[in-house]
């Protein structure tokens, strides 16, 4: 019997029936999927400890066994070129899972036996589950799985994980590999004669030297060899006689091949992939489908392109129109209760709960209308495999801000909110990338700001203009990212990504993708717009914020020629963007901002709200993800950019309007 809880600790030592399974795999190749089958709807998701990249366990009751199942991040190898493969390499060794469940694309098993060779290096109790086989059969492959379990020496579980089909064989024989009750042993598979006997040669050498590193002895030389910095760091601070043993090693492999030593295991582990595979499956001729045609379509140097285009407008049009209709919608049925402008006079009492209940109401009206339907659609999209061609055919321009193709997965976020694209970040590789693409998306005008783009510009001004603040935003984002570039340390990555086939998407899928994206939201922003909504509120209402508007007369006065109320709305706007467009109404006495403001105000003050200081949330994002010297520094560019940009914007407007 199979069935999942909601995780809970076990004490082993009473039951003694207490397991650690954990999942470890390429990208896209159905990981999650298991892990949703295993652990149903209850699961903690969290970050690995001082790390930025997400943890997510769940619990598994099964045969009368307690399982905590984790999810590992999705690599291609135990180098140490991301957090995501550090973190992997660093749990399987040191909190030692009962089991470790290798999940793999059937259709796609060459490339992904290359992490299956390293996970056999590691000598830990290993099953494979070879997923997605329907995939591989409308491909024309078959695999002997008979054949590829005995190569291995590890059990082998042929799955169909979006179906559930072999969920409960897998789990039985990652139960059998934890209590050891699989019959056949792990083989180890061999290099080269020349690459081999030196592997063997300071496997002993690190054996005899007993480091106590917690990895096997094997894969750590295996990684002297490679180069790796951490486990040279980790070996040399016990011998330094085994440091100098691997570096004269590598140095005759490289002598030999004529090749870094790096890319002799490299290819040597690849070739042994490809036998492996070539062995164990056979490949039918298949007539194109349709979806190897749209995929030709999607990633063509020019259709490509227009396939982007269509995909980002049509997700950003879909949002704008559902998002107006169902915004308006709820905000008359709010209305019924009380009114959700901003109060700036009467009781305290009234106006700290009209903050609040603002707050309340910008939630409800942002993120139902907006953003759940925004990451809805995204999910759908990303889910069908055209988010990754998106991201392939923009690689080539992001690389100009530092970035890879995957960056324009979280900007594309951005424009739902701010606060969960940045948590996305961390589909970056580094901490740079991380860093350069948090810093674009700040820049993005999420929906509150484009309710202030709607409600002063293309309501008092035109479409055109409205229209027009958006392209210039784009070339600004693309600017200050080529600047940031330059500033912030380190060398870029190069794109790897796995591009599944298109498909129909799952509604589970997208449901749960769409739920994990729009709780942050509800868990961090909400309680934010409401306890500042109403603070905010009750220091102007007591005199406290007044004198904010002489003092940033200067800037907003003078340099940027707006009216001297437009400090204080700045100042509810760290709060709530869309507050610098409803504080207009009780502080104008009037809806029609045009009686009031010029069109070359309106279009200014949208231009500045759009770049200055991002809300709190999404600072309190930035802190929580960088920490609070990049989150500073981040927030002062923003600050310095909409001030230095928003006043040439006003002398140039004054010239033209």
């Amino acid at each position: 019997m199979l069935h999942h809880k909601q995780r809970k600790k076990v004490d082993s030592s009473v039951t003694g029936k207490h397991l650690t399974i954990a999942l470890a795999g390429n990208a896209n190749v159905g990981k999650s999927v298991i892990f949703n089958h295993l652990t149903g709807s209850h699961q903690t998701i969290g970050n690995w400890p001082g790390k930025t990249v997400e943890r997510a366990e769940g619990t598994l009751h099964f045969d009368g066994y307690d399982a905590t199942i984790v999810d590992l991040p999705g690599i291609y190898s135990f180098s140490t070129f991301s957090l995501e493969e550090l973190v992997t390499r660093e749990y399987i060794a040191h909190e030692k899972p009962n089991a470790i469940v290798n999940v793999i694309g059937a259709s796609v098993l060459e490339r992904n036996l290359y992490f299956t060779l390293q996970l056999l290096d590691m000598g830990i109790p290993l099953v494979i589950c070879l997923n997605q086989i329907d995939v591989a059969k409308s491909k024309g492959i078959t695999i002997d799985t008979q054949k590829l379990e005995t190569i291995l020496g590890v059990p082998v579980i042929p799955t169909v994980a979006s179906r559930g089909k072999g969920i409960h064989e897998l789990i039985q024989g990652a139960l059998d590999v934890a209590l050891d009750k699989h019959e056949t042993r792990q083989n180890t598979v061999k290099f080269g004669d020349a690459l081999e006997t030196r592997i063997e040669k300071l496997t002993g050498a690190i054996e005899s030297t007993q480091l106590n590193l917690g990895y096997a002895s094997r894969w750590v030389a295996i990684k002297l060899l490679e180069g790796d910095s951490e486990i040279k760091k980790s070996v040399g601070s016990k011998s330094e006689s085994v440091i100098r043993t691997s570096e004269t090693m590598a140095k005759e492999i490289e002598d030999i091949h004529k090749e870094s030593c790096f890319a002799v295991i490299a290819s040597e582990r690849y070739s042994r992939a490809s036998q492996i595979a070539a062995d164990v499956q056979r490949q039918e001729k298949v007539q194109a489908t349709f979806s190897d045609r749209l995929d030709w379509f999607a990633t063509h140097k020019v259709f490509g392109y227009l396939t982007a285009f269509v995909v980002i407008a049509g997700l950003l049009l879909w949002t704008f129109t559902v998002g107006n209709y169902l915004s308006g919608l709820l905000s008359h049925l709010l209305s019924f209760f009380e009114s959700s402008n901003p109060m700036l006079t009467g009781s305290i009492g009234a106006i700290l709960w009209n903050g609040a209940f603002g707050g309340i109401v910008a939630g409800v009206t942002l993120v139902i209308p907006f953003v759940v339907p925004f990451y809805f659609v995204l999910a759908a999209i990303e889910d069908s495999g055209i988010l990754t061609r998106v991201a392939f055919m923009f690689d080539n321009f992001m690389h100009r801000m530092g970035l890879h193709g995957k960056a324009i997965i979280p900007m594309i976020l951005g424009y739902g909110c701010n606060v969960p694209a940045i948590y996305s970040c961390r589909v970056m590789g580094t901490r740079r990338e991380k860093l350069l693409a948090a810093f674009a998306i700040t820049f993005i005008p999420c929906t509150a700001r484009t309710i202030i783009i709607l409600g002063l510009v293309a309501a008092f001004v035109n479409i055109q203009w409205a229209l027009a603040l958006y392209a210039i935003d784009l070339v600004i984002i693309f600017a200050l990212g080529r600047i940031a570039l330059r500033v912030v340390p380190g060398q870029s990555t190069g794109l790897i990504m796995e591009m599944h086939p298109f498909r129909v998407p799952y509604l589970s899928v997208v449901a749960k993708q769409t739920w994990a994206r729009t709780k942050s939201l509800i868990f961090m922003v909400f309680p934010i717009y409401v306890i500042g909504g109403a603070v905010v509120q009750g220091l102007y209402a007591l005199g406290w914020l007044g004198p904010i508007n002489n003092a940033l007369s200067p800037v907003t006065v003078t340099w940027l020629g707006l009216p001297l109320i437009t400090g204080i709305l700045l100042v509810f706007g760290l709060i709530r963007k869309e507050l610098i467009v409803l504080a207009l109404v009780p502080l104008l006495g009037a809806a029609n901002f045009s009686l009031f403001l010029t069109q070359t105000q309106l279009i200014v003050l949208a231009f500045v709200s759009m770049l200055y200081i991002p809300c709190v949330a999404t600072v309190s994002a930035l802190v929580k993800e960088f920490g609070w010297k990049p989150a500073a520094a981040i927030s002062m560019a923003n600050l310095v950019s909409a001030i230095l940009l928003g006043g040439i914007a006003a002398k140039l407007l004054a010239l033209a309007l």
